[in-house]
């Protein structure tokens, strides 16, 4: 990854930070004013971290609108963080602090606010930025594919089925995965997915990828019962396409397989953007993190000297690299 340009997902990294980076009870951190800081923590560590010691230049791109379609998808998960904040409420009452941080990691929600604290941080390190119209992960693979930046950065596989030529997954100098339903954490290993090596080794095109995904479930639709990705991987082999399925299939596709194949093949991008470093505002940095949102001294000072180095690197040109430079 060294020197490599990647389209960061923001919205999917920030929740891991709000899950990981707690108090003991399961709190989040937050300022003197109650502004929740951990995705601020999070990000502003690794980040520097990656491209003051690697070289690696991210761009963040933010969630839009969502389609229409992800309404059900974004209902659940509303329900699912309510509910774990009532049992988080519970765990506290009984002061059994275990169960209480492995409910918190599910229960809170990225607001706009919390957003627009992450903006104003990256333009004041200097880091580019990009408002997607819809999906980040979609618009992230539109980068990625005019070979702006090497790869898409995210956790989640849909970056592949929206075309990124490259995903990369878990991008961390050393980090580890909180896995709730066990109660234990694993170590996280950076993985590499290269979508014309995965499609040539499954044997199926982008548009039969896409309706694998589609029988397995996706954001946008529920799958079909009992199908798992080896079941669904031989089905689409077998039949070619959705269309195509025995009748026992047909009847439990989504009614809209057409916008959700659009959603995957044809998202909804922007091209207003400019990727561009814009150098480090250390008076502003300091005074926005340790003034306002009350890190410390030390902490901001460490994230500057990393800015520093990677600035430093880039001094030559900050705008001429290109995405799939070594």
């Amino acid at each position: 990854m060294r020197g490599r340009g990647l389209a960061v997902d923001a919205n999917n990294m920030l929740y891991q930070f709000l899950a990981l980076i707690r108090m003991r009870d399961g709190r989040p951190f937050t300022d003197a004013h109650g502004n929740v800081t951990s995705h601020l923590l999070g990000l502003l560590m690794r980040t520097t971290r990656l491209m003051g010691d690697y070289g690696v230049r991210p761009v963040f791109i933010f969630d839009g609108k969502p389609p229409e379609l992800k309404t059900e998808t974004l209902q659940a998960r509303r329900r699912f963080r309510e509910r774990a904040r009532r049992q988080w409420e519970d765990a506290i009452r009984r002061h059994d602090y275990s169960a209480a941080w492995s409910k918190a990691v599910r229960m809170d929600s990225l607001t706009r606010a919390m957003q627009e604290d992450v903006k104003t941080m990256l333009a004041l390190l200097g880091i580019p930025h990009v408002q997607a119209p819809e999906e980040g992960e979609a618009q992230a693979a539109y980068i990625a594919g005019k070979g702006e930046v090497w790869a898409a950065n995210s956790r989640d596989y849909d970056s592949v089925l929206f075309g990124a030529p490259r995903l990369v997954r878990y991008v961390t100098v050393s980090g580890q995965e909180f896995l709730p339903s066990t109660g234990i954490s694993r170590p996280l290993v950076p993985e590499l997915i290269e979508l014309q090596e995965l499609l040539k080794a499954l044997c199926v095109s982008r548009q039969q990828l896409v309706d694998l995904a589609i029988l397995v479930g996706t954001d946008f639709n529920a799958g079909v019962k009992g199908v798992g990705p080896k079941t669904a991987l031989k089905l689409i082999k077998k039949f070619q396409s959705l269309e195509e399925l025995p009748k026992e299939y047909l009847d439990q596709l989504p009614s809209k397989v057409q916008e959700i194949r659009k959603i995957f093949l044809e998202p909804t991008v922007t091209d207003d953007y400019q990727i561009k470093f814009n150098g480090l505002n250390e008076t502003g940095l300091k005074h926005f993190l340790v003034e306002e949102r009350g890190f410390s001294e030390d902490r901001v000072e460490l994230a500057v000297k990393r800015m520093r180095a990677f600035y430093l690197y880039e001094k030559s040109d900050l705008t001429g690299w290109l995405g799939t430079a070594a």
